[in-house]
């Protein structure tokens, strides 16, 4: 008996245009918090275009199951929920004296990464490979 729920298939025709239009709501409000007043954190999760972002992820995950591209809406979907964690965080910690430094490192070290998370998954998505697979040197 062969267990077909592990063979990846193919997705269906226009979910890789959906995955490339989520990856450029995402960098779109990362672009926005470098180039404007707000934090590149707080444009991230607080933007309409990465908010826009993660109401397709959770519309069209379930039409992704089973193929590479579900590792990409998973992929998105804790990097929004994780840099809300941060900045939440981030927020407690700015408001008391002594953690504003604190704060400001979180919130910096936090947009970096998601810049990082966006830009690995968007260039996997470009060579159609999954994400979460660990690629080591292998030394034998």
């Amino acid at each position: 008996m062969t267990d077909n729920a592990a063979v990846p298939t193919a997705p269906p025709p226009g979910l890789v245009s959906v995955a490339h239009l989520v990856y450029a709501l995402h960098a779109l409000s990362l672009l926005i918090g470098v180039t404007t007043a707000a934090t590149i954190i707080g444009a991230f999760v607080f933007g309409v275009p990465s908010i826009i972002a993660v109401v397709i992820n959770y519309l069209k995950r379930g039409e992704a199951r089973g193929t590479f591209l579900e590792s990409h809406f998973r992929w998105q979907i804790r990097t929004f929920w994780f840099a809300l964690l941060s900045y939440v965080i981030g927020g407690v910690l700015f408001v008391t004296f002594v953690g504003i430094p604190l704060a400001v490192a979180i919130y910096f070290a936090t947009g970096v990464w998601a810049i990082y998370r966006i830009a690995r998954g968007w260039l996997a998505l470009r060579d159609r490979k999954p994400m979460g697979e660990v690629n080591r040197f292998r030394l034998a």
